[in-house]
């Protein structure tokens, strides 16, 4: 399987995909960089009377709900129910499902146009199943990313989305099939954005390879964290692995990747 992700990982090198975000204006500059670093090509555009002709054109569509408006929610409605009209694939990022009662109620509505992928963290993958009662801590996780396990198997089959755990290991789940990715730094933590910045390679590599967004998927998280994982071995603290870390994405080479990698196809009991 390690050579498989690596060959998702050069397909989005190859083929450049185009990839339209209506993101939060927090990190907007981190999302692009990241997915320019990859080889993808980002567009940023939530003007409601181009959103859906920037659907149409583009590979896949990112929605994250970090600055919520009602301009913005109107956006994001457009877009996905663009996206799942035409089949597009389509990748939300619900960031901090859970937190008020204004962000559960939008983030319901777009549920409803069936995302491709589903990625979050524990807390907000939790909270759009209805696993718990316990609000998220803003953005951040209050849970570990295998307590949520349960939450991601429900919203798979109940909305049909590849979900993503995000956490000190990242879990895929679709179906039967889980992936488990233990690469990355705690200090990847301290750089606002960074799980942004992997929702929106998981809309550049489901977007690449739309016939299989489960392995897409688990390519975007492993490059991710691996390349914060070798990036942070030359940084002395978050500024530089920001910095770091875009080069890496960059410059990752086989040798570094396979080297590295570490995950464990959890179905089959097995590590690859």
């Amino acid at each position: 399987m390690k050579e498989f992700l690596w060959k998702s990982i050069q397909n989005v090198k190859t083929s450049s995909p185009l990839v339209h975000n209506i993101t939060n204006y927090v990190v907007m500059n981190n999302t692009a960089n990241a997915l320019l670093a990859a080889g993808a090509s980002p567009i940023m555009a939530h003007a409601h009377p181009e959103v859906e002709d920037m659907v149409a054109l583009c590979s896949a569509t990112v929605i994250n709900i970090g600055t919520l408006d009602d301009y913005w929610v109107e956006s994001m409605l457009k877009a996905a129910a663009k996206a799942h009209k035409s089949n597009t694939p389509w990748v939300l990022d619900p960031v901090g499902a859970g937190a008020t009662a204004y962000r559960d109620e939008k983030v319901a509505k777009l549920l409803e146009y069936k995302p491709t992928v589903i990625r979050g963290n524990a807390s907000e993958i939790m909270a759009l199943a209805k696993a718990s009662l316990t609000k998220t801590k803003g953005v951040d996780s209050v849970h570990q990313s295998f307590e949520a396990v349960e939450a991601a198997i429900w919203l798979n089959k109940t909305v049909g989305s590849v979900v993503c755990i995000s956490g000190a290991v990242d879990v895929v789940v679709s179906g039967n099939e889980k992936v488990l990715l233990k690469n990355g730094h705690p200090l990847m933590q301290q750089v606002t954005g960074l799980g942004c910045s992997a929702t929106a390679l998981i809309g550049a590599f489901v977007g690449s390879a739309p016939e299989n967004p489960f392995h897409a998927t688990a390519a975007a998280m492993a490059l991710l964290s691996v390349a914060g994982e070798l990036a942070q071995k030359t940084s002395s603290g978050p500024g530089s692995l920001q910095m770091n870390l875009l080069d890496k994405l960059y410059s990752i080479t086989e040798e570094e990747f396979l080297a590295t990698i570490n995950c464990e196809l959890n179905n089959a009991g097995v590590s690859v």
